[in-house]
């Protein structure tokens, strides 16, 4: 399909996380969390290995005026979130942007996300200052929690807004599965444990980084609108040799579910395609991409659904953008159409983050 058609088909019809709360916010709210197998670990609550919480809402804003001087609207809207009254099976954070920092204080790989090939990215439904993600059981504590936020939120405007959900969302084996508009259950491939979330997504005190970056974690937001009734005109089995997998997670060539197959063995692609999309991702899969998947669906109606793809790592070179180039000439490219999203920077708990924005 060309590009035009397939802009076609995924726009027909009507058309990660941020400033981290920090020792003032309720146990309940904080997005990190104590490994109690090592107490100097620290993990996200919105990445853990755990069933995810299955209502989301994403939710990008720009500061009001000069951003010089954000320190104190920040605060007030950690404030905001801190009352916003989630329940406690729900978990809140905040993102910051590159644009709330100089150069010189900025993580070293934070900037404005780029548009890979075949994206069509909507200035309206990108970046921003910060990216406030608010997760919940309950839809309705959700959307009470972020206007809440929204109406003690003066110095900040909403740039974009989108709410997700994970269907037949659940923990298998340490890990937090889903499936996705395409049928498919997803999430295998993220780590079991908090060791190994922590050593994917946190940034180390090694790799350059602002000292008070240590800790933190880069998070990617992707909107990708999926050509769904496209994709269900497809036989299940030519969907599972585009995905590379069984629609249940099943491999391809016979390699149990929760083993790692060897793709070496299958040059040809005869069991598993060379261009299906979990061969590309992860050419040794006993050597997986540095990233953590936390991803959820959306369905705003008129045919426009898709997944809210959302990873956190500690590289953003080694983690999702070697991943994106592997994936340029996949097989699943004409399904989908990315939209919107950003690069935001997860800060580690505590206050000194909050220096460098002044």
């Amino acid at each position: 399909m060309d590009r035009l058609s397939r802009r076609t088909v995924l726009m027909g019809g009507s058309m990660g996380a941020a400033v981290v709360l920090a020792a003032a916010v309720p146990a309940a709210m904080s997005p990190f969390r104590d490994d109690p197998r090592n107490s100097t670990s620290i993990v996200p609550a919105l990445i853990a290995p755990t069933a995810a919480p299955g209502q989301v809402t994403f939710l990008a804003m720009d500061v009001n005026g000069r951003r010089q001087g954000s320190a104190a609207p920040v605060r007030r809207l950690r404030a905001a979130l801190s009352d916003a009254l989630l329940p406690d099976d729900g978990c809140a954070a905040l993102a910051i942007g590159h644009s709330l920092l100089s150069p010189s204080n900025r993580p070293r790989l934070l900037g404005a996300m780029p548009s890979f090939p075949g994206d069509l990215l909507d200035g309206a439904h990108s970046h921003g200052d910060v990216l406030l993600q608010v997760a919940a059981h309950s839809k309705a504590s959700v959307r009470q929690a972020v206007e809440r936020v929204l109406e003690a939120s003066a110095d900040w405007r909403v740039r974009w807004r989108i709410d997700g959900f994970r269907a037949d969302g659940r923990a298998d084996g340490g890990r937090a599965l889903s499936r996705n508009p395409f049928h498919f259950t997803e999430g295998f491939g993220n780590p079991g444990s908090e060791r190994e979330t922590a050593d994917r997504a946190l940034v180390r005190a090694d790799q350059g980084e602002p000292a008070w970056a240590v800790g933190g974690s880069y998070q990617v937001v992707r909107i990708v609108r999926l050509a769904t009734e496209l994709w269900d005109k497809d036989s299940v089995e030519e969907q599972e040799d585009i995905i590379g997998r069984r629609r249940d997670g099943r491999w391809l060539d016979g390699t149990p579910i929760r083993e790692e197959p060897n793709f070496a063995a299958d040059p040809a692609g005869k069991l598993t395609p060379l261009d299906s999309h979990v061969r590309l991702a992860a050419p040794d899969r006993r050597n997986p991409p540095p990233i953590v998947r936390r991803s959820y669906s959306y369905d705003r109606g008129d045919g426009d659904t898709g997944l809210i793809f959302s990873c956190f790592q500690r590289d953003l070179a080694k983690g999702f953008e070697a991943v994106q180039k592997r994936l340029e000439g996949e097989a699943m490219a004409k399904y989908l159409l990315t939209t919107g999203g950003g690069y935001y920077f997860v800060p580690p708990p505590g206050d000194e983050w909050i220096k460098a924005l002044t």
